[in-house]
């Protein structure tokens, strides 16, 4: 009975552009535009960039999840401990949803604050002051939330290439996504991937 061993290539495509954009927009926000002052003329231009960024993110991320609901994927990895694989459930799921939360609160925060005519190349007021809008300490929590997940992500994708040796990033690369019966899932590694 054939088994699917990769993720359909669009989602790999998207897992790898996502990988890059998310923690870009977390850089950005936290070092660069959190350091202009809100008076700066810049702030405005960072402003429209990170919105720009986030919707970006935003619709990838829900394309993703489009894309990965209605195409076959591997059986979940295991990771040799029934902890660890809870883990690895809950925090790809975290994932999916402090990304949309952070984009979808950026975006409220944006409308409430008078600022998302940035957008359209309109020059509204920037508020004093984000801080005093609720929504703000949420983006900055699920922003650290966000730093959290990707760290565990990074780690449980070292465990399996190093500790494990189990090929599983292979999983989110290109090649041949079907296998036959008698046939190994993933290649040994140092071995062929088609």
């Amino acid at each position: 009975m054939p088994q699917v061993s990769r993720y359909h290539p669009l989602l790999v495509v998207l897992h790898w552009i996502l990988a890059l954009l998310i923690p870009v927009a977390l850089v950005l926000g936290t070092l660069v535009m959190a350091k202009i002052p809100n008076s700066d003329p810049m702030k405005g231009e960072a402003l429209r960039g990170h919105m720009a960024g986030g919707i970006l993110i935003l619709t990838l991320m829900l394309l993703r999840l489009l894309i990965r609901f209605s195409t076959d994927r591997p059986a979940a990895a295991p990771s040799g401990s029934s902890m660890f694989d809870k883990l690895a459930w809950v925090s790809h799921r975290l994932l999916y949803i402090a990304v949309i939360g952070m984009a979808a609160i950026g975006l409220s925060m944006a409308i409430e604050t008078g600022i998302l005519g940035l957008l359209i190349g309109q020059h509204p007021a920037i508020p004093a002051d984000f801080w005093v809008y609720n929504l703000r300490t949420a983006h900055y929590v699920i922003s650290r939330l966000l730093w959290a997940l990707i760290a565990l992500h990074v780690a449980g994708a070292l465990y399996h290439t190093l500790i494990r040796k189990d090929g599983l990033l292979r999983r989110m690369w290109f090649g041949r996504r079907v296998i036959r019966g008698h046939e190994p899932a993933m290649p040994p590694l140092g071995g062929r991937s088609s």
